[in-house]
């Protein structure tokens, strides 16, 4: 028999169910996603293409070495950008080492590159993906544009290093876009991030909890390479040598990146960030970290670098030590409140046991 008013319950619940607002934890993890990691990916796999297009151009003569610095540069600072938002393949199978190879306490970017082109002076890219992550990244192509004991205006030179930049270029290239085509495949990061449950996380939660982590892992990393170079994990004299970016005398516009895509991660775009995630309640938290970066973007702004320079006088380090103690603060609040009001439960790191 007919009941209206069954009917009526039944089209009463389908509305009230689509009016039901998404879950919060799963619309930011989604806006994450789309808005802020995977642009970030793309720009990243644009500068590894220029990147490649530029040791071809530099080694046959159609560019200058200013401009390959420059190309260096912005592939640097792209993968600057990635360091707090590295979930996914990147984080796999070591190749985050493959990309840059830091701390290197014992010079072996150097060693290893002079070792290479002498044993293999016609490299290409396929033998490379076979070498030591050592000689595959950004580091090696570092040491081979910029290092003083290098000259490349100089025939000789420029023709024995060339192969091994001409396939850090291509490795770089190939790698990229592998990743970028990972987030994109069908249930790839991008839907993983997206849609739940699915094969990587139960729930939003979970997805929610991987980004906080990753994000307080780089925080702790972008202390780590400050620091380094201070002394102040060893409480040692300072250390230049073991900045990251040394020879291009880039580590503070690296750290400058990275920091910068911390807080984009937090913010969000249109507001979409793990911000968002917090209630009324827990403004002060939210005000207190907002501020917690701006005191480090303005301390890291009231630096002139190079670092080099910085870590050798007593006023240098002074505004070092403050914008470490910054730094400190904003991966503290990430760390300690953040994760609790969050529920997030950190456990180790791949900082631990540094």
């Amino acid at each position: 028999m007919f009941r209206p008013t069954l009917l009526f319950t039944s089209l009463a619940a389908i509305v009230l169910s689509a009016c039901t607002p998404q879950d919060p934890q799963a619309q930011a993890s989604a806006a994450i996603a789309k808005q802020v990691i995977l642009p970030t990916y793309s720009r990243w796999v644009d500068a590894d293409r220029q990147l490649a297009a530029s040791a071809l151009a530099f080694c046959s003569g159609k560019e200058d070495l200013t401009k390959a610095r420059a190309d260096f540069l912005a592939a640097q600072k792209a993968w600057a950008e990635l360091q707090p938002l590295m979930v996914g393949p990147i984080a796999e199978g070591n190749r985050a080492w493959q990309v840059q190879f830091w701390p290197d306490k014992k010079n072996l970017v150097g060693r290893q590159v002079e070792q290479l082109v002498k044993a293999q002076p016609a490299i290409d890219a396929a033998a490379l993906g076979k070498a030591s992550v050592v000689v595959q990244g950004l580091s090696a192509y570092e040491y081979i544009l910029f290092d003083s004991n290098l000259d490349l205006a100089d025939s000789e030179q420029k023709a024995r290093y060339c192969p091994l930049l001409e396939a850090i270029g291509q490795h770089q290239q190939r790698l990229a876009e592998e990743i970028l085509a990972s987030w994109n495949s069908k249930d790839g990061m991008l839907d993983q991030l997206s849609k739940f449950p699915n094969p990587r996380y139960a729930d939003s939660h979970e997805a929610i909890s991987e980004l906080l982590r990753v994000q307080v892992t780089a925080l702790d990393t972008l202390k780590k390479k400050l620091g380094a170079p201070m002394g102040r994990q060893t409480k040692s004299t300072p250390q230049p040598f073991q900045a990251d970016g040394w020879r291009s005398q880039t580590s503070l516009s690296s750290l400058g990146a990275s920091l910068s895509s911390s807080e984009t991660l937090w913010h969000g775009v249109d507001k979409k960030g793990i911000r968002s995630l917090l209630g009324s309640d827990q403004q002060a938290l939210a005000e207190q970290i907002d501020a917690a970066y701006a005191d480090a973007r303005s301390k890291l702004d009231a630096l002139q670098p190079p670092l080099s320079e910085l870590l050798a006088s007593e006023a240098g380090l002074k505004q070092l030590n403050a914008f470490y103690d910054s730094l400190d603060v904003v991966h503290r609040l990430h760390s300690g409140e953040l994760a609790r009001v969050l529920n997030v439960q950190l456990g180790f790191n791949a900082n631990d046991g540094d």
